[in-house]
């Protein structure tokens, strides 16, 4: 896995880096020292959800409240 780093242009995301594939997205998250791997993908949450989960990825801003609003399923969690 090739994971980078999450701006958090925002400065209050839980996110802390993301890996970005051609029908996935992987996002690691921080919470209270804990963390959390999940992995999104064309077949679990949708195309539109993913392109615009890589596009906020890349934006360094808006990923973790994308996320929290709109629970896209994710297929795996570690």
């Amino acid at each position: 896995m090739s994971m980078q780093s999450y701006a958090n242009l925002g400065g209050d995301s839980g996110v802390i880096s993301s890996e970005l594939g051609d029908d996935y997205v992987v996002v690691q998250f921080e919470d209270r020292g804990r963390w959390s791997i999940y992995r999104y993908t064309y077949s679990s949450a949708g195309r539109i959800a993913i392109e615009e989960m890589k596009r906020l990825a890349l934006a360094g801003q808006g990923l973790n409240g994308y996320i929290k609003d709109t629970r896209p399923s994710y297929e795996s969690k570690q």
